[in-house]
């Protein structure tokens, strides 16, 4: 099999060198990540076990805070009179007033007392900011633990009321569960079942399988969505309810790995790219002036630029004389290109301005319509590729008017039915015109497309939204505005300001809104909103002129 000679060299003398440094980089970049992944995952433990540690401190302030609130004389003496009438209505309203007093003092979202048979007898809710009296189901509560009350899930706590050591009722007390206000991602489970979770992702049937193998009394490393975990339990409210606390052990070693991976990847390159000077530095003075020149012919073939070849002496006089003779031939060409280029764009300036020319009261309309939609195309962040296409199919856009007599063009006063269904052929007569001539094809769908409506009511095809090619739909705004203000025969041009308004107006009718938006805040100021502009006549009175 034939080979290149830098290729032969590479192979024999690179090869072996560069899969035995891969290797061993593998290796060592296997062990660090390793090690990393340890370190990573014991930080994250240390974490979760201090944010239990702050909830249990919590819970103690919460039991203090409930250690207070067993002993106000005030509910005592409301609880005694509530037990002696208990169907007494101002009686219970007396308790619901003291519990929600204590409530709103001590942040508590939800109150409750019961009697020494567990029986609720007056209780508040925070219902939309405020603490309301409960209505009474039958409840039955732990000393602590979770509840779910009205279909909200609340974490509780009770202490027991005495009075004269004689036990009158419990009160319990609640705040709202809302694992959102977690900063670590949480799963609350109850028997196996993931009840709720501050986890976006993924699905609680997935966290559900996840956590099956796991105790939910100890550290269990899981495996969701594809990701490493860390569970922890942080807190238990008895009744099965379990708080778990979850760590994404990939997502916290991710950028320490990232890093160590470009730093081995850039010590292999730097190493392998000495192997590789090494191997074919032999060869260097014959096959890089040649690869040169032929890279270049390649890339001729498939931009149809030529370029020259940055001059580097060879020892051996033929490439030399090889390069010259390349580079003398890639000026000729490019010379020759600019000549080309820059008598296509004279053409085609002289195609618009003859055009423009045949009445005056268009002149340079063609041009306008061009800078204009220059001007909107660069506001959308397009390429100076495509602005240059719309330029030039901007310039070209009425150039099927040529096809339509004087006799109709110039006609001093409105169009007949006749005569405007002889103009709207003008974009097809257009796209006859410049098909036949080699080089104008981008510009085709802008001379043939740029009446076509958003509301599919154009002409010639009645294509709707976006199957009108986007350099159409902004030169279709831009013809829009400057046909609008530019004074004809039979009527006055219309002001910039009811010119925009009608713009605004018909966007997402006849045009494009997006384009219109860009098109409007590019070019002018509209520091009042597009409701406040005057008003402009109807389309049907001043848009009938885009033709």
């Amino acid at each position: 099999m034939k080979t290149h000679l830098g290729t032969r060299a590479f192979l024999l003398c690179f090869l072996p060198f560069a899969l035995l440094l891969m290797g061993s980089f593998w290796i060592v970049q296997r062990f660090v990540a390793s090690t990393v992944r340890a370190s990573v995952r014991a930080e994250l433990r240390s974490q979760q076990e201090a944010i239990a540690a702050a909830h249990t401190k919590a819970a103690l302030e919460n039991s203090r805070f409930l250690k207070i609130a067993g002993e106000n004389t005030a509910l005592k003496a409301g609880m005694i009179l509530l037990r002696t009438y208990p169907n007494n209505g101002s009686a219970q309203r007396t308790v619901e007033d003291q519990l929600r007093e204590m409530g709103e003092r001590m942040g508590f979202d939800f109150m409750l007392v019961s009697g020494p048979d567990g029986a609720a007898m007056a209780g508040v809710l925070r219902q939309a900011g405020h603490l309301a009296p409960l209505r009474l189901p039958d409840l039955q509560v732990n000393d602590s633990g979770l509840l779910s009350v009205e279909g909200r899930l609340l974490r509780i706590g009770s202490v027991s009321i005495d009075e004269n050591d004689e036990n009158i009722g419990r009160l319990t007390v609640g705040e709202a569960f809302q694992l959102n206000d977690l900063t670590a991602p949480a799963v609350l489970v109850r028997r196996g079942k993931v009840l709720a979770s501050n986890i976006p992702q993924p699905a609680r049937a997935d966290m559900e399988a996840a956590l099956a193998p796991c105790s939910m009394r100890s550290e269990c490393e899981v495996r969701i969505a594809g990701d490493n975990w860390i569970s922890l339990p942080m807190e238990s409210y008895g009744d099965g309810f379990t708080l778990m606390s979850l760590a994404n052990a990939d997502a916290a070693s991710e950028p320490i790995e990232a890093r160590l991976r470009r730093v081995f990847s850039l010590f292999a390159v730097a190493c392998l790219l000495v192997g590789l000077l090494c191997s074919v530095g032999s060869s260097r003075s014959i096959v890089k002036p040649i690869g040169a020149v032929v890279g270049h012919l390649h890339r001729a073939a498939s931009t149809g630029a030529l370029t020259e070849v940055k001059s580097q002496p060879s020892s051996v006089i033929e490439i030399d004389e090889l390069t010259e003779i390349y580079n003398r031939a890639a000026i000729s060409v490019r010379d020759s290109g600019q000549k080309l280029e820059s008598a296509y764009l004279e053409f085609v300036g002289s195609l618009a301005s003859a055009l423009d020319a045949r009445d005056p009261y268009t002149a340079g309309h063609s041009r306008r319509v061009s800078n204009l939609s220059c001007a909107a195309a660069a506001k959308l962040g397009l390429s100076e590729e495509i602005i240059e296409r719309i330029r030039i199919g901007a310039l070209l856009h009425d150039i099927g008017k040529i096809g339509i007599a004087d006799t109709v063009l110039q006609k001093p006063g409105r169009l007949t039915a006749e005569e405007f269904a002889l103009v709207k052929q003008h974009p097809v007569i257009g796209r006859r015109i410049l098909e036949g001539v080699q080089g104008f094809a981008p510009f085709l769908a802008a001379v043939e497309f740029h009446h076509e409506n958003w509301d599919g009511s154009g002409y010639p095809l009645g294509l709707r939204g976006e199957e009108t090619p986007l350099d159409a739909r902004i030169i279709h705004v831009a013809d829009a505005y400057d046909a609008m203000t530019t004074d004809r025969s039979y009527r006055s041009g219309m002001s910039h300001e009811s010119a925009i308004a009608e713009l605004v107006k018909n966007a997402g009718v006849q045009f494009d809104p997006a384009i219109v938006a860009v098109f409007v805040l590019q070019h002018w100021d509209l520091n009042r909103p597009a409701s406040a502009l005057p008003s402009a006549p109807s389309a049907g009175q001043e848009l009938e002129a885009v033709i």
